[in-house]
């Protein structure tokens, strides 16, 4: 079963992302910080990692940064997952590493359809 961890400091966002993976057959993790987040990954590394951008104590870019930097979760797959939908936010995401860019509001299509391109799993 594919795992993915998810780190969002607004907790109703998290449930409705934890919600739309787990419908769609995927284990969840979730941590409502940045730091948490970090932490979470290197316990047990996911297949995956959905980062919101914007969060107070260590952002979703810097996570990505860090989750890059290292090489036990260089390659785990990151969406960001943001409000944030400017050029220029985007490519910022981008160059901090990450492999896709969800601006809120999304669908679950779209969240588990881009889930599945970058893990391999198919359709559940």
């Amino acid at each position: 079963m594919t795992s993915v961890l998810v780190v969002d400091d607004d907790p109703t966002v998290l449930r409705i992302v934890e919600t739309v993976l787990r419908c769609g057959g995927i284990a969840v993790e979730s941590r409502g910080s940045g730091r948490d987040g970090l932490r979470a990954a290197h316990e047990h590394v996911p297949d995956l990692a959905v980062l919101d951008v914007a969060m107070p104590d260590m952002d979703g870019l810097a996570v990505c940064r860090a989750l890059r930097e290292d090489a036990e979760t260089a390659d785990v797959p990151i969406i960001l997952l943001t409000a944030r939908g400017r050029w220029l936010d985007v490519a910022s995401g981008y160059d901090a590493g990450a492999d896709d860019y969800l601006v809120k509001p999304f669908t679950a299509q779209d969240l588990l359809h881009r889930v599945e391109v970058l893990t391999g799993a198919g359709p559940r």
